[in-house]
């Protein structure tokens, strides 16, 4: 019985060697390929930038903080339905923007604007469609319909600001991630401008 078992269980023993030998191969090739291609890829992707990305992530984080601010005022002083669906709809678009633009800047080592809350309005109020201290202190004293007639013409202006620093950034900027951004802040912003406008009754 012994002679038997002996051969076969050697003939079993090299066949799971030689089995195990091409599994740790196979993976091995894999596990190589996979690490540097993301790792490559990645490199391209932070060295694609250039110094409109840079000025378009630093302008826009403190712009899209002030929209998400004026946005958040709406709820208890808006009177108008559309008025808080649409600071609803602001908060929820701006808010991840802001975090995706915060990821860029420390991944490129650059500096991250201040975030909020205490932001300090007069610091940007020279930047396209920024409201100043007084105006942002002015929306805040306001209720009802005297609030939604302000907070519309406030964002309009705003979201004009934001459309020409973004329109600038497709047209300058390297980072795909930042150009893909800024063509979406260019058609969602203006189709909110088209709403707000006849919210306002000017068109």
């Amino acid at each position: 019985m012994r002679t038997t078992r002996t051969p076969i269980r050697r003939a079993c023993l090299a066949a799971v060697a030689v089995s195990a030998a091409l599994t740790l191969t196979a993976c091995g090739g894999d596990s190589g390929s996979a690490a540097s291609s993301p790792s490559a890829s990645a490199e391209t992707s932070a060295d694609a930038h250039n110094a409109q990305d840079v000025s378009f992530a630093q302008g826009m984080i403190p712009h899209h903080q002030q929209a998400v601010e004026m946005a958040a005022l709406a709820d208890g002083r808006a009177s108008a339905a559309e008025v808080k669906d649409l600071a609803a709809r602001i908060e929820k678009a701006q808010g991840p923007e802001i975090e995706t633009m915060t990821g860029w800047l420390k991944t490129w080592d650059e500096k991250v604007p201040e975030a909020m809350p205490g932001m300090d309005h007069s610091a940007h109020s020279g930047m396209a469609g920024m409201m100043d201290g007084a105006d942002m202190e002015k929306l805040k004293k306001m209720s009802g319909k005297d609030f939604d007639s302000m907070f519309l013409t406030m964002m309009v202006e705003h979201h004009e600001g934001a459309v020409e620093m973004a329109t600038t950034e497709k047209a300058k900027g390297g980072y795909p991630a930042a150009t893909a951004m800024a063509g979406d802040i260019i058609t969602t912003q203006n189709a909110e401008i088209s709403e707000m406008k006849k919210l306002l009754g000017e068109n």
